[in-house]
């Protein structure tokens, strides 16, 4: 059996990334999200398609208590995670001086701050012994040298931040069973694509997206370990 940790399941690439795994009767997946109504939905949707059975808990990450949650739930879960995907995130659309010290800690609290959190929590409760690939998901907002867009000051610099986080982190377990990769997307067709760049649509849809997450996941620790890995056709 494959443990699977899923942030931001509720709505786009989460969404179609929890079914990729479903899928498979092998995987034991456990998703954390905001939106327990959304997930109670995904639930239902995989116990029809594919008979199986998924772990929801409600987690707001821009919680105070959120560590003391993570550890909950990971000692109620009792298991090793073998995949760990950082897909949860935030993005607030506002013109740099008009973004509040309240907008950039929400925007870092969600991107970043929660990703590691969970990362710490992860590896303390896991068997070193068994191997773990932790994915991050960025943006090409936040790859140094690609083309950036007004009004995502905070967005942008959090993902540069997460994608940094991997690196360091990918150096400090180097010698464990331990492996960090970070995906930096480009544009995919997700409500919060559409609520940054209403008119704009792109060419990648959620569920392409995901099914390249997916076998990345499952796949990339082989060949990568404290990788930047941009996915893009269109950067909006």
């Amino acid at each position: 059996m494959t443990n699977i940790l899923i942030t931001g399941g509720s709505r786009g690439i989460g969404y179609e990334l929890v079914k990729q795994f479903a899928a498979d009767a092998n995987n034991y997946v456990v998703v954390l999200s905001r939106n327990i109504e959304k997930l109670e939905q995904l639930k239902l949707e995989c116990a029809q398609h594919y008979q199986s059975t998924i772990q929801l808990y409600q987690v707001d990450f821009n919680s105070p208590s959120l560590n003391q949650e993570l550890q909950n739930i990971l000692e109620k879960e009792n298991k090793h995670f073998h995949t760990v995907i950082n897909n949860a995130g935030v993005l607030i659309n506002k013109p740099f001086t008009e973004t509040t010290t309240a907008d950039w800690q929400t925007v870092f609290t969600t991107n970043v701050f929660a990703p590691a959190t969970l990362i710490k929590e992860v590896i303390s409760c896991n068997n070193t012994n068994e191997q773990t690939h932790i994915v991050n998901i960025s943006s090409m907002g936040g790859f140094q040298g690609s083309v950036k867009f007004t009004g995502l000051s905070a967005y942008s610099a959090s993902k540069a931040a997460l994608a940094n986080l991997t690196e360091v982190l990918a150096e400090e377990y180097k010698n464990t069973n331990i492996k960090i990769n970070c995906l930096a997307l480009g544009s995919v067709q997700t409500e919060m694509l559409q609520e940054a760049f209403p008119d704009f649509q792109a060419k990648v849809s959620a569920k392409q997206m995901a099914k390249y997450i997916y076998q990345f996941a499952i796949t990339g620790a082989t060949l990568f370990n404290g990788k930047i890995i941009p996915v893009s056709v269109t950067t909006p």
